[in-house]
């Protein structure tokens, strides 16, 4: 599979090179015919620098069209990408490097966080992303063809947020890629027309397929977010460029729907034809405010890096309030126990998925893989069940379960009723173990814009005494001024828990 011809070339090819292929902040308009040229030009670089094919490149990158450049550049040449944060810390990116032995680095990032990452890998051959911009459009000679991928071989090196623990390395193959683009891909179904926005980074593995693989494939537009990306940003950024399709987590449309106020017919006058939301949970009464506000389907996905994007989707034409959805085509969904069995219908248990868009494993994790990679698929951390009509319901993570003297409760339910009392902004529910060793619920809720915290809390504690029975109570109530985040923007559970040791 020529990864760089199925994206881009063909387009070229077939007289559409002046088609727009991205709107980038620094360089403006960036067509189809420069982005292939400038690829080129990469791969012959890499080349000339005497990278070996095959070699793992090393991305700490910002979102702009030299970090797509870096990645076709590479598949271009037949190294494998590894796109990370820059917002990562030091000693992450060194464990990053470390990890996946990379032959070179490719940087670009806020002047001063560029200067610490040119010191930091000063050993490695390097590009920058300026150095990129600098040469798109010129021509490049002395490039090899494209590399001819094999299915069966990694592609793509992706990390995981590190939100439980020590990051781990995931390797896609080229047959991996193609399976997403004809599975949610065709959920999706963008055409040349459609111009997409993302405000997942393409570090993360759902900004990477929303900003990377899906417009490029359907030979569309995509608007790149450059820098910290908050609700103002998105909002302008609607405004200017007026895509058709948006693609958020659903903090950042809770946060967009927060600013609008009186602006919310501003929104539903754009172009929109689609809101997609991954990354984390979309609670009910979320999912209809953003319908309600822009006017348009929402569809709720599912994913891990693991799968490499959403594998589990609500069809546009059909999204039901609180669904998951559907296995997207070419996967196949099953609910299984702690021993890997297959459970009833209607039975709650651990989600796995099957299909070509499961991951080759884990680099360098080979205990880990097992556990993960197993029963011919790709066990998620995601507790579900699945009824008659295979449709999901998404009931919380499998470390989040908490067990309450016995019983099971998903924290998703208790945070939906505090989510629901006047004054609260944001809510989270995670399990801390007291001095007995038993496992309790703690609360942490964020007030919303000028509400009184107190006042917040004693409002949360009658609404979950008056709408949850004593054993689903959580046993603390704590306000806060936000909730800790990873770097992909993910709930930080983690962080939760160790504040309710702490206490």
């Amino acid at each position: 599979m020529k990864l760089v011809q199925r994206l881009v070339g063909r387009h070229v090819d077939a007289g559409d090179g002046e088609r727009v292929a991205y709107h980038d902040p620094d360089l403006g308009p960036v067509d189809y015919a420069r982005l292939y040229e400038a690829a080129r030009a990469y791969a012959a670089d890499l080349h000339d620098r005497g990278i070996p094919v095959g070699a793992n490149g090393l991305l700490v990158a910002d979102d702009s069209v030299a970090t797509v450049v870096a990645v076709l550049g590479l598949w271009w040449y037949g190294c494998v990408p590894v796109p990370v944060s820059p917002a990562l810390t030091d000693a992450e990116l060194r464990f990053v490097a470390a990890d996946c032995g990379a032959a070179m680095v490719h940087l670009d990032a806020p002047a001063a966080r560029q200067a610490v990452l040119a010191a930091e890998f000063a050993g490695l051959p390097g590009t920058t992303g300026d150095g990129v911009r600098a040469a798109v459009g010129d021509r490049a000679a002395g490039a090899p063809d494209p590399f001819d991928w094999p299915a069966d071989r990694p592609a793509l090196l992706q990390y995981t947020s590190g939100s439980t623990g020590e990051p781990k390395g995931v390797l896609h193959s080229a047959a991996g890629i193609e399976a997403v683009l004809d599975g949610f891909g065709r959920v999706l179904a963008l055409g040349p027309d459609d111009v997409t926005m993302c405000t997942a980074k393409m570090s993360f593995g759902y900004g990477f397929g929303d900003s990377v693989l899906f417009p490029l494939a359907a030979g569309a537009a995509a608007v790149l977010l450059r820098g910290p990306v908050d609700a103002q940003v998105v909002l302008a950024a609607l405004r200017r460029h007026r895509p058709t399709v948006l693609f958020s987590v659903p903090r950042m449309y809770a946060a967009l729907l927060s600013v609008t106020g009186a602006g919310a017919e501003d929104l539903r006058r754009q172009r929109l034809r689609l809101a997609v939301s991954a990354g984390e949970h979309l609670p009910v009464h979320l999912s209809e405010r953003v319908r309600e506000t822009l006017g348009v389907p929402v569809v709720n996905g599912l994913g891990a890096t693991e799968v490499l994007h959403i594998v589990v989707a609500t069809p546009p034409d059909r999204a039901t309030p609180g669904s998951t959805g559907v296995a997207v085509p070419g996967v196949t969904v099953t609910v299984r126990d702690a021993d890997g069995r297959p459970v009833p219908d209607g039975t709650d248990g651990r989600l796995h998925i099957a299909g070509p868009c499961v991951a080759l494993g884990y680099l360098n994790r080979p205990d880990a893989e097992r556990r993960t990679f197993a029963v011919g698929g790709a066990f998620t951390s995601d507790i579900v069940h699945v009824a008659d009509d295979g449709e999901v319901r998404y009931l919380c993570r499998a470390d989040d379960l908490l067990n309450l003297g016995g019983y099971k409760v998903a924290p998703s339910e208790v945070e939906g009723v505090i989510r629901k009392t006047d004054g609260v902004a944001d809510c989270a529910v995670i399990a801390a173990t007291d001095d007995d060793g038993l496992e309790s619920a703690v609360a942490y809720a964020v007030p919303a814009p000028g509400a009184d915290p107190v006042e917040v809390r004693r409002a949360i504690l009658r609404s979950i005494r008056a709408e949850l029975t004593a054993f689903k109570r959580p046993a603390r109530v704590e306000v806060l001024d936000a909730l800790p985040v990873t770097s992909t923007g993910k709930l930080a559970r983690y962080q939760l828990r160790g504040l309710a040791r702490d206490r």
